[in-house]
C-alpha cells in the first residue's frame, strides 16, 4: 500500500499527494485581516507559488471566504479539475457540481483516481438556507489507501452514511474547530472535538488528522483547545497532527 502526503497550507487548506496527483482542498492563500463578518489571524505557512501545482481542486462550498479566498478563487483557472457541490458548479465558470455519491475519475500517474462526493452539512438542518451546500470527498485508487475529507461538517450522522459506503478509510481528514459564529449564537457550523472523536470511533483504525483548526478567530475550540480535549479523555494518541507548512506521509 502506497503512502499519502499531506501538507497543511493553513486553514482548510491541505495539498495531499496521492496516486501520481496533487489534491488541494479549499484554497485560501489571502493576508490576515477581516473578511466580511470573518476575521482571519494568520496568513497560510505557504504560499501559492510554495504549492506549486495543482492537478485538483477538492472545494467543499464556495459561498464562505474562509474556505474560498479572492486568491484561492484566482488559482482556480490555473486548474484541470475543480469539483465542487452542485450550486457551486453553477457559480464557478470552470468548476464540475457533484451531487452526493457523484463520482469523478482522473487519471494519476499511478493509477486512476476516483473522487466520490459524500454528505455533508455545514451546521444544523434549520439554517440550512443560510450556510448553503457543503460537500465531503472520497479518494480511492487501487494499490492506494482510501481517504475521507470531511469538508466544512458538522453532522457525525452525515459522516456515518459514508462509514456505511466506504467502511475501509485509512485517513479521514476532518475539518474540525467547532466553528462558531455570532449570529447564530452557539449553533456548531463545523465539528468540535467530542464529534471529532466520535468520527474517529467509525473508523478506529484509521489515521484522523483534524485540520482548519488554526488561522481564523471563530473556532471555538482551537488547535490548543481540542488538542486539551482529547488529552483530557486520554485519547490525544488518537490524533495526528499536523504542524502549518509541515509535510508528513501517512499510513
Amino acid at each position: 500500500m502506497s503512502r499519502v502526503s499531506v501538507t497543511l497550507v493553513g486553514g482548510p487548506t491541505v495539498l495531499i499527494e496521492y496516486a501520481g496527483l496533487r489534491l488541494l482542498t479549499d484554497p485560501t492563500f489571502d493576508p490576515p485581516g477581516p473578511v466580511g463578518n470573518l476575521t482571519k489571524l494568520d496568513g497560510p505557512a505557504l504560499s501559492r507559488e510554495d504549492v506549486g501545482p495543482v492537478d485538483v481542486v477538492l472545494l467543499s462550498h464556495d459561498e464562505h471566504e474562509d474556505n474560498l479566498d479572492v486568491s484561492g478563487r484566482a488559482m482556480l483557472d490555473d486548474v484541470r479539475h475543480v469539483l465542487t457541490t452542485p450550486t457551486g458548479g453553477e457559480r464557478l465558470e470552470h468548476a464540475q457540481g457533484m451531487r452526493r455519491w457523484d463520482q469523478a475519475i482522473i487519471p494519476g500517474g499511478d493509477a486512476p483516481v476516483t473522487i466520490t462526493a459524500v454528505p455533508a452539512r455545514h451546521g444544523p438542518s434549520v439554517i440550512k438556507q443560510i450556510t448553503g451546500q457543503v460537500t465531503g470527498f472520497v479518494l480511492e485508487a487501487e494499490g492506494w489507501p482510501t481517504v475521507y475529507i470531511s469538508g466544512d461538517n458538522s453532522s457525525v450522522k452525515k459522516v456515518t452514511r459514508v462509514a456505511e459506503r466506504f467502511p475501509d478509510v485509512a485517513v479521514a481528514i476532518v475539518f474540525a474547530g467547532g466553528a462558531k459564529v455570532e449570529r447564530l449564537g452557539e449553533m456548531l457550523l463545523t465539528v468540535d472535538a467530542e464529534r471529532t472523536a466520535r468520527i474517529g470511533a467509525l473508523w478506529p483504525q484509521a489515521t484522523l488528522v483534524p485540520v482548519h483548526i488554526d488561522d481564523w478567530a471563530h473556532f471555538s475550540q482551537p488547535r490548543q483547545d481540542l488538542l486539551a480535549w482529547f488529552d483530557q479523555a486520554g485519547a490525544a494518541d488518537r490524533l495526528t497532527m499536523i504542524e502549518r507548512g509541515q509535510r508528513r506521509e501517512l499510513v
